[in-house]
C-alpha cells in the first residue's frame, strides 16, 4: 500500500520543493521506493530532477484533466529508487478547470488508487496556493507536511492551512494528518528562536522534532539537478533531511504499520 504525503504551504519561499526533492532522495537511500508527483505549474521539482517542463508530455496535468493512467506519466530520475510524474504550465489550466467537474476534489485520489502503484511513498509537491489542485492533493494524502519558516508572515499563513485541513477532514478525507516542518532556520536569530518556541507551544506533537537550518548548499542542489545527499552528502542539510526521513519513517510505522 502507498503512503501518500502532500507537501504544501500557500506561502512561497519556505523550501517546499527543496523539501520534497531532498526528502525523496533520503527515503530512496533507505531502499524505499518513492514516486514524486509535481503539481506546481512552475515545474520546479521536475526541473530539479533534470526534466525541462516545456518539453515533457504525459504530465500530472494529463493525469488530472484527461484521465491518463498514472503509470503512463511516470519518468525515471537519476536518484536511487525515485521516479516522477512531471508538471508543466498546463497545471494552470487544471486549476481553472477542475472545479466544474463532479467530485473534482477526489480525482487525484481515485487516479492513485486505480493505478495500484508499486511505491512505498508518494510525495505530492503542491503549488503555493490553496486552490483546487491543493485540495486534490490533501484529499488524496495520508499526511500533509507543511514547511514553514520561523518568521511572522510564514507562521501567520498556517491559519489558512489549518482551516483547509479542517475542511478536507470534514468533507473528503477524515483521516488526514499533518506535521509542520520548520525550514530555513537561523539559530542565531532571536526572532527565529522565539517563533520556533511559539510554534512548539501551539502545535506540540504536530511539529516535527527535526528542523532544517539555513544551508546555501540546499539552494544550490536543485540548480545542479542533484539532491543535497548527492551534491554535498556530508553537509548539515544532508544530515538534517536524513534525520527527517528517519523521523517520518518512524511516524509511519507507529501510526500506519501496514504501510511501513
Amino acid at each position: 500500500m502507498n503512503y501518500v504525503i502532500a507537501v504544501s504551504n500557500e506561502k512561497g519561499g519556505v523550501a517546499k520543493t527543496t523539501t520534497t526533492f531532498s526528502l525523496s532522495a533520503t527515503l530512496g537511500e533507505k531502499d524505499l521506493r518513492v514516486l514524486l508527483i509535481d503539481l506546481d505549474p512552475q515545474g520546479n521539482l521536475s526541473l530539479a530532477t533534470g526534466l525541462e517542463p516545456k518539453e515533457v508530455n504525459k504530465t500530472s496535468g494529463d493525469l488530472l484533466l484527461d484521465g491518463l493512467p498514472a503509470v503512463d506519466c511516470i519518468r525515471k530520475t537519476n536518484m536511487k529508487n525515485v521516479d516522477i510524474i512531471p508538471a508543466n504550465n498546463r497545471m494552470e489550466v487544471v486549476e481553472q478547470s477542475l472545479p466544474v467537474r463532479l467530485n473534482y476534489a477526489l480525482i487525484l485520489r481515485e487516479a492513485i488508487q486505480k493505478a495500484h502503484l508499486d511505491y512505498d511513498f508518494i510525495l505530492l509537491d503542491c503549488p503555493p496556493a490553496l486552490g483546487a489542485v491543493t485540495l486534490n492533493a490533501l484529499s488524496a494524502s495520508n499526511l500533509l507536511i507543511i514547511p514553514t519558516q520561523a518568521e511572522y508572515f510564514s507562521a501567520y499563513a498556517l491559519r489558512d492551512m489549518m482551516a483547509l485541513i479542517r475542511k478536507v477532514r470534514r468533507e473528503f478525507n477524515p483521516q488526514l494528518a499533518y506535521r509542520i516542518l520548520i525550514t530555513l532556520l537561523d539559530q542565531r536569530n532571536r526572532t527565529h528562536r522565539t517563533i520556533r518556541q511559539q510554534l512548539q507551544q501551539t502545535f506540540g506533537v504536530g511539529l516535527f522534532d527535526t528542523v532544517i537550518e539555513i544551508d546555501t548548499r540546499l539552494r544550490e542542489s536543485p540548480i545542479v539537478g542533484m539532491p543535497i545527499t548527492q551534491y554535498r552528502p556530508n553537509s548539515r542539510g544532508s544530515q538534517q533531511y536524513r534525520m527527517l526521513a528517519q523521523e517520518l519513517v518512524q511516524y509511519v510505522q507507529q501510526t500506519n504499520p501496514q504501510t511501513a
